[in-house]
């Protein structure tokens, strides 16, 4: 089983302690404590993918201070603020800055579990989502010119004798070029190479 990393982030012993009793029932999971977000921020290109629990209010760079630094890593980490009881406006706040989930304090240990369950399912969604990406980007990169400028006419749905008229070359010229493509592209139908075309972008996901 993967073991999965959670950070509490949080300036009060007791709560630390407290979570890391909690969260050490789980099996799977590496837990590291921080004092202070700055702490936190100070480790961040050496760290895994992983659940943040952190803490809003918190001497030096707060939980939407962290939020706001790390926007740019998603979806390394996903946050679930911690905060006292009745702060809707922050945790609108933390929304809207990208965090996962929003709980107050003192948190009920069910619900808790099931908030950094939930996390790390989105994360992994995400994760494999850019994945998908970073792969059908790759694949794209591979293409000639030419082979990318008849993707994009098979994208638009043209037939091969359209296309040749459009980038003025035959229209076996055509079936060469996208043949070579899919070739490079590793499918075998036009459906796959529209799929990858698609995860890479070249698609509008209207």
């Amino acid at each position: 089983m993967t073991t999965r990393s959670i950070y509490i982030v949080d300036d009060d012993d007791s709560v630390r302690a407290g979570l890391q009793g909690l969260l050490s029932m789980q099996s799977d999971v590496l837990l590291l404590p921080y004092r202070s977000g700055d702490a936190f921020l100070a480790d961040i290109d050496t760290m895994q993918p992983g659940c943040i629990l952190l803490d809003y209010n918190m001497p030096g760079t707060d939980g939407l201070g962290v939020l706001r630094q790390i926007q740019h890593l998603k979806p390394k980490f996903g946050a679930i603020i911690l905060t006292g009881q009745g702060a809707t406006a922050i945790a609108v706040q933390a929304w809207k800055l990208g965090a996962l989930d929003f709980l107050e304090k003192p948190c009920d240990p069910t619900v808790l579990l099931d908030v950094v369950k939930s996390a790390f399912a989105t994360l992994d969604h995400d994760q494999h989502s850019v994945a998908l990406v970073q792969t059908a980007q790759a694949s794209i990169a591979k293409l000639t010119t030419r082979e990318k400028e008849v993707l994009a006419r098979l994208v638009e749905g043209c037939a091969n004798k359209v296309i040749g008229h459009e980038l003025d070359i035959s229209p076996r010229t055509v079936e060469i070029h996208r043949a070579n493509m899919m070739d490079k592209l590793g499918v075998r139908s036009l459906s796959e190479a529209l799929r990858i075309a698609f995860s890479a972008g070249l698609i509008p996901a209207d």
